[in-house]
């Protein structure tokens, strides 16, 4: 199982502005004014189990103004259905909305409810703040979403969404290039003899892709593909390949020595899905790695100009199906019993996926994505069909044992810095990596 331990700010990077098949946060929600609003006015009434007593439910989540808008109807509906159900939101864009969350669960005070991003539920779940969720109805869920919301056997968290990881490409411009479009089922050979046949074809100060060589995600999905496993071991030890790590680093070294990939200051210039920095939407690069609910983003800064296609892949799936979000319950909620069944209703009821539609991602429930395949946008259609590419056989996601954010995030970030600016070699990059997870270890 793949492991993908990052903090919401990160996360934020791949995900939809505004429209498409959303999962976690995105720009448009960086700016959202924190609002909170009480749609009726019950009074709270602690209960250990569902009953007809009067019940207000904290609920607390991050998203952009459609994804509030909708989530304040559902909870309208479910009112509407139990009126001695009433809702006490709390809801936000994502800046500050995990330092807020983690100051109340640590006082003791967290909402009944809270949306999570993927990565946070192992510590969550370490720290005993998460209720069971087994009794949750999931029958109709992929096993490959769920697998990231258990621990010790358990169901913590409840999938939302689901988005598939692939790559991005610049359809109009490798088109004008002559250069071939990859399809979905590429493999890493097909990948590095493309970007070398493309050089030739690149116009001056344009690039095949970003230089990956330091990238932890990108990377990852190299070394499942070579069927070598996951770069952080499920018992939490480093599991870095050593020879699949130097023969990545060193495929890119001869891009960037051939200038088919950008040098390191330009690479370091990058920042995604802004519309002058983001190295892509400039025209600087022609591809990049992409979620399937990236595509939205993309589209709305270049329309019609971008394709999505499978992460390449070698003995295995290069990509992965990964949940969009988790939803999960209070450990300390009084009101447990009440919130699971709201729980229950949010993710597998057909009124209110319709209300709900692709806010949180396509639904992870496989008959409410049914429902609402059928007026899907053209956009969402394109990121659809990546999705259901990688759901044939990609591999699983999950957020690997709790504790190693800043190995990730920091520690092979800096490193990946020094590969890219030429300050260490391959081998001193590996070594490095080794010698900084040993503190990370169990």
């Amino acid at each position: 199982m793949f492991k993908w331990k990052r903090s919401l700010t990160v996360m934020a990077a791949t995900t939809v502005i505004a429209g498409s098949l959303a999962a976690c946060g995105s720009s448009s929600e960086k700016t959202a004014s924190t609002s909170t609003s009480n749609p009726a006015s019950a009074s709270a009434a602690p209960t250990t189990a569902a009953s007809s007593e009067p019940v207000k439910l904290r609920i607390m989540w991050w998203g952009a103004q459609n994804r509030h808008d909708a989530t304040l109807k559902a909870l309208e509906l479910y009112t509407k259905n139990n009126p001695n159900v009433t809702f006490e939101p709390e809801y936000s864009g994502m800046d500050g909305y995990l330092d807020k969350l983690s100051t109340q669960a640590a006082a003791n005070n967290a909402p009944d409810i809270v949306q999570l991003d993927p990565g946070w539920t192992p510590d969550w779940a370490a720290r005993k703040q998460l209720a069971d969720l087994s009794s949750v109805n999931v029958s109709k869920f992929d096993p490959k979403l769920l697998a990231g919301g258990k621990s010790g056997g358990k169901q913590y968290g409840i999938p939302l969404g689901s988005v598939g990881f692939g790559m991005i490409y610049d359809k109009s411009a490798m088109d004008k290039l002559g250069i071939k479009n990859p399809a979905n089922g590429w493999n890493w050979d097909e990948f590095f003899a493309l970007a070398k046949e493309s050089k030739s074809k690149l116009p001056a100060g344009t690039y095949f892709t970003k230089d990956y060589s330091g990238n932890y995600f990108v990377y990852s999905a190299y070394q499942y593909a070579k069927g070598k496993g996951t770069v952080i071991s499920d018992d939490g030890k480093f599991h870095v390949d050593q020879a699949t790590f130097l023969e990545w680093t060193k495929k890119f070294e001869e891009l960037r020595k051939d200038g088919i990939i950008p040098p390191a200051d330009v690479n370091a210039s990058d920042k995604e899905n802004d519309p002058k920095l983001d190295l892509m939407v400039a025209g600087k690069i022609l591809m990049r790695y992409c979620f399937s609910s990236g595509y939205g983003t993309y589209d709305s800064l270049k329309k019609g100009a971008y394709a999505l296609v499978t992460m390449p892949r070698a003995n295995e799936a290069g990509g992965w199906l990964k949940p969009s979000m988790y939803l999960a319950v209070s450990a300390n909620s009084k009101k447990q019993e009440e919130a699971k069944k709201f729980v229950d209703w949010f993710v597998n009821d057909q009124e209110a996926a319709k209300i709900l539609t692709t806010v949180r991602g396509l639904p992870a429930n496989k008959d409410v994505a049914t429902l609402l395949q059928a007026n899907l946008s053209d956009v969402d259609k394109v990121s659809l069909e990546l999705l259901r590419a990688v759901e044939k056989d990609g591999q699983t996601w999950t957020a690997g044992p709790g504790g190693w954010t800043n190995f990730i995030d920091k520690d092979w970030a800096l490193v990946g810095d020094q590969i890219s600016f030429g300050k260490v070699t391959p081998e001193q990059a590996f070594d490095q990596l080794k010698s900084a997870a040993k503190s990370y270890e169990k």
